[in-house]
């Protein structure tokens, strides 16, 4: 690997150990803190804080699986995928920076909630939002790095689709 790839692989690393401390430091903040369930509310109670420990995947999906396929499909797999993720940004060099960072926020966000599910047999969950025509569901920081990731890599593929077509134009003019 040349100095320039050693540089790149640095980079993913940092952000990657960055997103996932971020939620680490988050959730370890909530469990210390808050009892399963004590609330808080913020901003005329539009954003919630409280504890719930969730043992299925986003929105308590595959909650109730039998333990076989929980571990498989909530543990198992997403190893497998985020590991087959990292080693993917690291070995393609030709990612552009946006699409990168995206990937990078999903894999970090996956492995804190990941960390979780093995160390803790549960993901903290704490955050809510609520202004009545818009409600999410309880999320954490992780949950808004694998989002974050999710729309950069979106508004890359918008931003690369618009300038072909816009060479398209060029070229047929």
């Amino acid at each position: 690997m040349n100095r320039k790839g050693i540089i790149r692989t640095i980079m993913i690393l940092a952000i990657l150990a960055i997103t996932i401390a971020c939620d680490q430091i988050s959730k370890s903040i909530i469990r210390a803190r808050l009892d399963v369930y004590d609330h808080y509310n913020f901003l005329n109670h539009h954003f919630n804080v409280f504890k719930v420990e969730n043992t299925g995947a986003f929105l308590s999906l595959g909650n109730n699986l039998p333990d076989p396929f929980h571990f498989i499909l909530l543990t198992l797999l997403p190893v497998l995928a985020l590991l087959g993720g990292l080693v993917y940004i690291i070995i393609k060099q030709d990612i552009t920076r946006l699409t990168l960072i995206g990937i990078i926020f999903v894999i970090g966000g996956g492995m804190g909630n990941l960390y979780d599910r093995i160390a803790h047999g549960s993901v903290t969950d704490f955050m809510h939002i609520d202004f009545g025509v818009f409600e999410t569901g309880i999320f954490n920081v992780a949950d808004v790095s694998i989002m974050i990731g999710i729309g950069l890599i979106f508004l890359d593929g918008f931003v690369k689709n618009k300038e072909v077509k816009e060479q398209e134009i060029l070229a047929s003019e």
